[in-house]
């Protein structure tokens, strides 16, 4: 039997440069997602209204350089593997996050009055500028979400397998995706190397940038990898 290659990303990841709840840099999460046999990553930081590490005081353009360095430095770090590592964000309102793929920092430094959009402004903007949504662990209950809020017009998918989630949360979530016809993804929700337990997404070819990742879900050219659940976060 002819095994086909897998190229194994994690499309939810979180680094101490840029989110306070991270405990590892980005440069330290590539090494250890190199090998654990991964073949990407996506960078996705709690941006400013998240639990971001940021210092909110600071001028618009330093804050978004400063909440880059965790995607820049992991990419630096991959540079001497055949290692892929992408730029994302989560972005959050009131408990409720988007996972957000496909925009870069240009974005990001043009738009310094992000902050105070409605989340169907920032789903109908990022959307109309080629950026793409998935709605972070929809269901998943935790302190820090008052409610769960849902989007089934304004984003492109859903994280239907979250490792950090408990099972009825990612479970809801899938059922909710195949109701409202929505493309679907998974990831680790990474904090710490101690969290890579080998979720995230197996495409059937490589994926060399963050709009070949896009287009890969969009045709549904890979398998779900599912790790171990643990119990909801806190962050």
């Amino acid at each position: 039997m002819i095994q086909t290659k897998r190229y194994k990303f994690e499309t939810h990841m979180h680094t101490s440069e840029a989110s306070a709840c991270a405990k590892n840099t980005g440069a330290e999460l590539v090494i250890a997602h190199i090998e654990a046999g991964y073949a990407g990553l996506i960078v996705t930081d709690h941006f400013f209204n998240g639990n971001t590490a940021i210092p909110g005081s600071l001028p618009w353009e330093e804050r978004v350089n400063l909440f880059c360095k965790g995607y820049e430095n992991a990419k630096k770090a991959a540079e001497p593997y055949s290692f892929h590592v992408f730029f994302g964000w989560e972005y959050a309102f009131n408990g409720t996050e988007f996972l957000t793929y496909g925009l870069d920092k240009t974005f990001l430094l043009s738009h310094p009055d992000m902050l105070s959009w409605t989340p169907e402004e920032y789903c109908y903007r990022v959307r109309k500028s080629g950026g793409f949504i998935s709605h972070a662990h929809p269901f998943r209950e935790a302190p820090y979400i008052p409610a769960i809020r849902l989007y089934p017009s304004l984003v492109d998918a859903v994280e239907v397998y979250n490792a950090r989630n408990l099972k009825p949360y990612n479970d809801k979530a899938l059922k909710y995706a195949k109701e409202h016809s929505l493309l679907q993804t998974a990831g680790s929700d990474t904090h710490h190397t101690g969290e890579i337990v080998g979720a995230g997404m197996e495409f059937f070819r490589e994926i060399t940038d963050i709009r070949d990742f896009i287009d890969a879900v969009r045709k549904g050219e890979f398998v779900i990898c599912t790790g171990m659940t643990g119990k909801a976060p806190t962050a």
